[in-house]
């Protein structure tokens, strides 16, 4: 029996119950998509994966994004990216995302990103103590606290979202080994424009989607005066309730919406202190379809999953 256990907190549950190396049956597929309404962060322990399996299950919920730099994969399965610090031979065996500071992946793109789903190969740990937290912010509870006034006044407001922004914020890490995106690369990654405000595909509840890794402008008001909005809107969706904390260990998949969530992994641990992650980028081009979504959790089962 699937069961749900709430963190108690803004954001996320554990899964228990439910092995994702197996095919996902339509029942557990719409546990799964009202739990991530209800919760944004899942976290499923214990699981043992192959990289196909990973990229199966991550697919029945969309397109999956493949890497950019055409680096840092899977072999042979560019869908499977690698999240680490190791280094072999010399070179990065894959990109790190520790010390990206917040921020919504795929907001970049025309169509917006749907869910990451993380697998934990390796996680370090120092005198005990586990390192490379992941923090999500709850972007549905931001927009119902924020200001009437403001949310008047951006109801029909647009703000662009660039990769470059993030790119070139993470180049002046130290440490870095990223060069500047080359003129091919920054055109598969046009800068891209969304409302701010949206409404969730599963809950149907508003969300606050301008995000610091990429937003630059708020296309409605001039640039000064976007400067000041987005600061106001960063800082307010950063507030400490509306924050939580995911600690990882060997075996857990993480999956996380990134309508509902923006996400900061933590930047704790030393080069030799080693981290893998297996990752899905999985894009919203299916959730924000009504039939889809309709569809799917038509097949919940009233003795399904259970929380406690």
């Amino acid at each position: 029996m699937t069961a749900i256990e709430p963190s108690g907190q803004t954001l996320g549950a554990t899964v228990l119950g439910m092995d994702l190396a197996k095919p996902l049956s339509d029942a557990d597929f719409a546990t799964i998509l009202q739990a991530l309404g209800r919760h944004g962060v899942l976290h499923f322990p214990g699981q043992k994966l192959e990289a196909v399996e990973l990229r199966d299950f991550s697919r029945r919920f969309g397109r999956i994004q493949a890497t950019l730099t055409g680096r840092h994969h899977e072999p042979g399965m560019p869908e499977v990216g690698y999240l680490s610090n190791i280094i072999e031979n010399g070179e990065p065996i894959g990109i790190t995302d520790a010390g990206q500071d917040w921020h919504t992946d795929m907001s970049y793109n025309e169509t917006v990103g749907f869910l990451n789903v993380l697998y934990a190969v390796k996680v370090p740990r120092r005198d005990g103590q586990v390192l490379g937290a992941t923090m999500f912010a709850n972007t549905q509870a931001a927009y119902d606290d924020l200001a009437l006034e403001l949310r008047a006044k951006l109801e029909n407001a647009t703000a662009t979202h660039d990769f470059n922004k993030f790119w070139e914020n993470m180049r002046r890490r130290p440490g870095s080994l990223r060069g500047p995106l080359t003129p091919e690369q920054r055109r598969r990654r046009p800068p891209s424009v969304h409302p701010i405000f949206l409404a969730h595909p599963i809950t149907g509840r508003r969300v606050l989607y301008c995000n610091p890794g990429y937003a630059i402008r708020i296309n409605e008001l001039d640039a000064a005066e976007s400067d000041r909005v987005l600061e106001t809107l960063f800082a307010h969706q950063l507030q400490p309730k509306y924050l939580y904390t995911h600690r990882w260990t060997e075996g857990d998949v993480l999956m996380w919406d990134h309508i509902g969530t923006l996400h900061n992994a933590v930047a704790d641990y030393r080069p030799d202190e080693h981290r893998l992650m297996k990752r899905c980028q999985v894009m919203a081009d299916r959730i924000f379809e009504p039939a889809f979504v309709r569809e799917a959790l038509s097949a919940a089962s009233p003795a399904g999953a259970t929380s406690r």
